[in-house]
């Protein structure tokens, strides 16, 4: 004789202990998403460890210098993560001992110098280890405190690159400098300071010990090409923004304004110099600094170096006008170009191509192959 239980059990009928299992490991299921994701944040974060100090630095960089803080970076060339001395970094001459290309890579605000090797993946080889390879050029990278005034930064590289000149006069031969977001600027004002030594270098004054125009400078004259990928050479929209908010919630007066206005103007020196690319100390250190149309000095291009000026689009054609305001998203593609670049007036000597790649945001910049292509061809040439 057949009982209800068999019958039910014959007909596929759920069971209450198949219902209640089904039940227990929904459960197990959901009380595990939290750990999951809580594991994934925590990978995320040890993956990206790297980036903590480069963005506190941004932030606050200036104000960490100023206090001696330990977390405070100091300019320097990197390798495995750490800081190397320029005599430690063994820059040897190529086989036959004639010297090699020297490429030297700045990352941008709030970066390191990880951004010009590797990506997310184990796999995801980037620009410098890849020119290396296939080139056998010297690449090396600096890191430097973002938070910083842009013509502070500009200085350290200026004596940075002279030194590395002097340490290895016979290895390091042509020097080629690429520089992301703000790295562009700082290479640029490292320019303008290393042209202004070499301007009073050459006025005839006695020469003392340790002021000899062989002394100084003496990067320069090896500078051959210079790259700027998605720098904003006219300034930041982000940046104007955020002054014009501080500014009119200052002139509102009131005590909830003034304090956002004062939390607003915490951000770092470094920040506050992308409002309209300041790259020379007079112009941060003028009275009228802060006004809306503060003085600019004109930093233009140096004589007889390759300028590639190369600009990111979010859009799929870069001639509307949405380009030249948001551009690949944090710098606009007007500024990116920069008018000190587009000028037609400018000395025949000038050496400027500028290169726009569609459907490209700022970070792809430092990943995408076609900007890889054109980089790798011009410093093969």
């Amino acid at each position: 004789m057949t009982t209800p239980e068999d019958s039910s059990a014959l007909s596929g009928a759920p069971q209450p202990t198949s219902r209640w299992r089904q039940a227990a490991a929904a459960l197990e299921r959901a009380a595990r998403v939290p750990l999951a994701g809580a594991d994934a944040l925590y990978r995320l974060g040890r993956e990206n460890l790297h980036f903590t100090l480069p963005v506190l630095n941004g932030a606050f960089g200036d104000q960490l210098a100023a206090r001696h803080d330990r977390r405070a970076i100091r300019m320097s060339f990197r390798r495995y993560k750490a800081d190397v001395p320029v005599a430690d970094l063994h820059v040897t001459a190529a086989p036959p001992g004639k010297p090699r290309k020297t490429v030297v890579f700045l990352h941008g605000l709030m970066g390191d110098e990880i951004i010009w090797q590797t990506g997310t993946g184990s796999e995801d080889i980037r620009f410098g280890p890849r020119l290396q390879r296939e080139l056998g050029v010297h690449c090396l990278y600096v890191r430097y405190n973002s938070g910083l005034h842009i013509s502070e930064n500009g200085r350290l590289l200026h004596q940075l690159l002279t030194d590395l000149v002097q340490t290895f006069p016979a290895a390091v031969g042509e020097l080629v400098l690429v520089g992301h977001s703000m790295g562009g600027l700082v290479i640029r004002s490292a320019g303008y300071y290393a042209g202004q030594e070499a301007t009073k270098a050459a006025t005839p004054t006695p020469v003392t010990a340790g002021n000899s125009s062989s002394e100084t400078s003496a990067w320069l004259p090896r500078l051959r090409d210079v790259f700027l990928l998605g720098v904003p050479n006219d300034g930041s929209f982000l940046e104007q923004n955020s002054h014009l908010t501080s500014l009119i919630l200052r002139k509102i007066n009131l005590w909830p304004t003034r304090a956002i206005s004062g939390l607003i103007d915490k951000r770092s020196n470094g920040i506050k110099d992308l409002r309209l690319a300041r790259l020379v100390d007079e112009d941060w250190q003028n009275e009228h600094a802060d006004d809306l149309f503060p003085p600019r000095t004109v930093v233009p291009p140096l004589p007889g170096v390759r300028y590639h000026v190369l600009v990111g689009s979010l859009l799929k054609t870069a001639s509307s006008v949405l380009h030249e305001y948001f551009g690949d998203g944090l710098v606009g593609g007007g500024s990116a170009r920069g008018r000190i670049f587009q000028d037609p007036a400018s000395p025949p000597d000038l050496l400027i191509t500028t290169q726009v790649y569609s459907q490209l945001h700022h970070g792809t910049l430092l990943s995408s192959p076609e900007v890889y292509q054109y980089l790798r061809e011009r410093v093969a040439e």
